[in-house]
């Protein structure tokens, strides 16, 4: 066989996988185009303000130390094994402070858990909003903030700060400028104005949560979590 000849088969055979690419490709688009929840008929049909009440009542459980443990037998382990309806989604810091399912006092399924320090939204963070919203049908998304966050601290101080630690600092920056000159805590004051900056700037940042919360099918607020206290504010 020639080396003409050989150049002609390789030709044809990557001619024939990417046709064969092109058409699993395109067999997939519709799936991944669509926004309608998987298993629509087993979500909660819990609305967003009841969504809400759950997690306040859960939180004053847990303040005043009458925590209920739900959805943590074994029961719910072999439950939740078959799929996953959370009825809300929270974005939390990553401090080991701040754990959603202790401080609301839920259980294995309840939260769609998104942390991060500083809680702030980037592509990443906002893909998993909208897996949460699209693909899960959760009614309710808490961007939860807490007192004296490190994160925000760094961010206030403005020094120099070592490796990836500086993405942080950047994403939480603006937050920090616009509370220059206010009364008060310039820490919490700065760990308020990021909490209402991400809540603000959920809508603009995706066209598909900006339907949803139009659609009344999602509610977004923001929260603050005091690590003295353990209670959550809705600050916005």
């Amino acid at each position: 066989m020639t080396k003409s000849e050989r150049t002609g088969m390789i030709s044809r055979r990557n001619l024939i996988l990417r046709a064969g690419a092109g058409m699993v490709a395109a067999s997939f688009a519709p799936v991944l185009l669509q926004v309608q929840p998987a298993n629509a008929e087993e979500i909660s049909d819990i609305t967003p303000e009841g969504a809400l009440q759950k997690l306040i009542e859960g939180n004053q459980r847990y303040i005043e130390q009458k925590r209920t443990f739900p959805d943590q037998a074994r029961s719910r382990i072999v439950e939740v094994a078959k799929g996953q309806h959370p009825f809300a989604t929270i974005l939390a810091c990553s401090d080991s402070r701040v754990a959603p399912e202790i401080i609301f006092d839920q259980g294995l399924g309840d939260l769609f858990d998104i942390r991060v320090a500083g809680n702030f939204l980037d592509d990443v963070v906002l893909g998993n909003i909208e897996y949460a919203t699209l693909e899960l049908g959760v009614p309710l998304l808490v961007i939860l903030g807490h007192e004296r966050c490190g994160a925000v601290k760094a961010a206030l101080d403005g020094k120099a700060v070592p490796g990836h630690i500086s993405t942080l600092v950047a994403a939480i920056k603006p937050a920090v400028d616009s509370t220059k000159g206010q009364k008060g805590d310039a820490w919490d004051n700065a760990v308020r104005a990021n909490v209402k900056m991400n809540v603000n700037k959920l809508q603009s940042s995706s066209p598909l949560l900006a339907a949803a919360v139009k659609a009344g099918k999602l509610k977004v607020v923001g929260g603050r979590y005091d690590l003295d206290s353990g209670k959550v504010d809705i600050i916005a």
